[in-house]
């Protein structure tokens, strides 16, 4: 009986080593680790971050929400409305059940509720200072002295000054090496400036990791999420499809979403890149993904020349590198009725919003089928597809040689059929200027490349898209990088 326990022990054990090696042989990562989400929004000063924190729930079960804080900005200087965020989570509450047919994960209402908190209804810098704490500077205090090794990602979607309270109440309690090595685990995302205690953060905590477009909204990368693109169709932020997708016929949640008034969710890219999508790289922003794509220096701000519109929020020149924006330039795939079903178009784009609009459509289509999530059980649903690699995420080849990328292994849980798209992403690598054409149909599951000939090693960025044929149909990614070294 004991020898049949131990090969019986080692047959299990040789499968699930097998199983695990080919995980790894085919290119498949483990699951992800949840990112820490700690949110600032000035919810009430425009519809816009009721419509973004709708969208949010339906990714909740993708995060570890630590604080959902109320807070003021230039749009709203006197109050803060918590009671919003509880309405929004009461809706949340009726089709969470709903939600977990589809995927596991979400949060229930009750943990999102603990969560709320409310910042000091005082602008800006107003607000920060000596006994200033609030609820919401004391919860987020929290989650960034907590015991947890990942990340705290902060977005922010309003004014700043809870966060400046938490830093500045922090600096008073800790020592310098303390501050330094909880400084080292935030990661801010600001939409633009909306009050004054932005740059007094940057400027008093040169270390802290910062996304933002500083200036005018008028040079915000953010805008790419609602404007309208001159040659291209705008139909999945028109106010017909919110009302088709996501307002109408879906339920409390959908009720919950308000019209635009200023910009359809403004505020949604700060928080867009943590999904995971196999494209977004948070720790990275030079690579690119839904929330865009953002470098590190020092912008040029000539504070008499504002950009636009800003508030009244005073513009000051950055006094260190920040994450801000950067420029893609792309050709737009277009699907075709005969011939290649999917191929590069000649309609040639280039700007920092383009970092992010370029993929607006996948994303609206994905908020589209978790908004159905909340009314439709799995079998009448559509769910994202499975991109698979039959090789490693990381190549390494020599000038001028061949060499495959092989998606054969993609799969559909709703057994839908896949649309594959191959092209490389050349702002996400060390040649930018020199895009890498793909030597086969792109739109292959497997296909060639020629590696460029390079004088020292270089790294090439390639993205594979796979779009299922349901409805709505939607994307997913694999992110292959290529290091080419000299022959």
């Amino acid at each position: 009986m004991k020898l049949i326990c131990v090969s019986a022990i080692k047959s299990v054990l040789i499968v699930i080593v097998s199983a695990i090696l080919c995980t790894y042989a085919f290119g498949e990562q483990q699951p992800e680790i949840k990112n820490r989400v700690f949110v600032l929004t000035d919810i009430e000063a425009d519809p816009d971050d009721a419509q973004t924190l709708v969208r949010f729930l339906l990714y909740s079960n993708q995060f570890d929400v630590e604080g959902l804080v109320a807070t003021t900005s230039v749009h709203q200087k006197g109050m803060v409305a918590p009671e919003t965020i509880h309405q929004i989570i009461d809706a949340y509450a009726k089709v969470h059940n709903n939600l977990l047919l589809h995927e596991p994960g979400y949060p229930t209402a009750e943990y999102l509720r603990s969560v709320v908190r409310a910042g000091l209804p005082i602008y800006g810098m107003s607000g920060v200072g000596k006994n200033k704490d609030s609820e919401g500077s004391r919860l987020l205090m929290n989650a960034i002295e907590k015991d947890d090794s990942r990340p705290l990602w902060i977005s922010v979607w309003g004014g700043a000054n809870t966060l400046a309270q938490a830093l500045y109440t922090l600096q008073q309690q800790t020592s310098p090496q303390q501050l330094a090595q909880l400084i080292s685990k935030l990661r801010v995302y600001t939409i633009s400036d909306q009050d004054d205690s932005a740059a007094w953060i940057r400027k008093t905590f040169p270390d802290l990791f910062y996304i933002v477009s500083p200036g005018g909204y008028g040079a915000a990368t953010w805008l790419g999420m609602n404007m309208y693109i001159e040659g291209i169709d705008n139909t999945s932020v028109s106010n017909p499809w919110i009302a088709n997708n996501i307002q109408q016929n879906h339920g409390p949640l959908g009720q919950q979403y308000p019209d635009v008034a200023y910009g359809m969710e403004g505020d949604t890219p700060a928080w867009l890149n943590l999904i995971r999508n196999g494209l977004n790289v948070p720790e990275q922003p030079n690579y690119g993904g839904w929330g865009g794509r953002y470098e590190y220096y020092i912008p040029d701000i000539n504070a008499t020349d504002p950009n636009g519109f800003t508030g009244g929020v005073p513009i000051e020149q950055e006094t260190r590198p920040i994450w801000t924006n950067a420029t893609d330039t792309f050709l737009l795939p277009r699907r075709n009725e005969f011939g290649r079903s999917v191929s590069a178009s000649e309609q040639h784009f280039s700007g920092y919003r383009e970092t992010l609009w370029r993929w607006r459509d996948d994303f609206q289509n994905d908020f589209a089928a978790r908004m159905d999530w909340t009314v439709f059980d799995y079998a009448h649903a559509n769910h994202p597809p499975e991109p698979r690699l039959r090789h490693e995420q990381h190549l390494k080849v020599k000038s001028g040689d061949y060499f495959s990328l092989d998606a054969r292994n993609s799969q559909d849980p709703d057994g839908d059929s896949l649309e594959f798209y191959w092209f490389n992403y050349a702002e996400a690598g060390s040649m930018p200027a020199s895009p890498v054409a793909i030597q086969s149909a792109e739109n292959m599951a497997r296909v060639a490349v020629v590696a460029p000939e390079v004088s020292k090693p270089e790294t090439l960025h390639f993205i594979l898209r796979v779009t299922d044929r349901g409805t709505p149909a939607l994307t997913r990614y694999k992110r292959v990088v290529v290091t080419v070294v000299p022959k």
